[in-house]
Formats: structure tokens, sequence, C-alpha cells
């Protein structure tokens, strides 16, 4: 099984994306959220999960300050996010996908296969 974390200051976002993994993707289990870049990095290494949906801006940093605090993160990261002019830095940073919210099922479930 595929494990997720969920980390994005939305909560709204958080549901939709939790909602969207339970309904069309099989095989992939969501293990937390978390709503900023420090409650993030904690929930990351507490479950060490394969992969982060992880927001760009939030309300104590961005997505990029998350992945630089953990240097030595092992899970692939798939930025989603409202922001269409991060996508080359965020490919920088080893992004596995990017995706523009509002996101649909199918462009997520391709994005964990």
């Amino acid at each position: 099984m595929l494990s997720v974390v969920i980390i994005d200051d939305e909560k709204k976002a958080r549901q939709a994306l939790r909602q969207m993994i339970e309904m069309s993707c099989p095989g992939v289990s969501v293990l937390a959220e978390a709503d900023g870049v420090e409650t993030g990095i904690d929930i990351v290494k507490k479950h060490k999960p394969d992969i982060l949906l992880l927001d760009i801006k939030m309300k104590d940093g961005s997505g990029f300050d998350l992945i630089k605090k953990l240097a030595n993160i092992s899970g692939k990261v798939i930025f989603v996010t409202a922001y269409n002019e991060y996508a080359v830095k965020a490919f920088r940073f080893s992004a596995v996908d990017y995706l523009l919210k509002p996101v649909a099922p199918d462009d997520l479930s391709a994005a964990l296969k």
C-alpha cells in the first residue's frame, strides 16, 4: 500500500484530496494531514510517507521551506497548488508532479501511479 501525507493550510483542500484518494485511488492510504510547514515537518518525520502532497504557499512558509528543512526526505513530492508560476522551481526541488487546484481526480490518480 502506498502511503500519503497531505500538507495544505486550507482544510477544504485537504479534505478534497483525501476524499479523491479514498474514492478513486485503491492501494493508497492517507496517513495524516498537516496545515503548515512546522506541523508538516512533524508529521513527515513521524509517518515517513511514500508521497507528500504539498501546497506551496502556507501560513508559516512555503512547501519549499518544508523540503529544505527535511533534507533527507525519502518520499516523493507532488506539489498541489493554485500557483502555476512555481512549476519550474518545484521540479528543481525534485517534485515528481505538479497539480493545479482545483485538482481533477484523474490527474491525482495518474500522479499517484
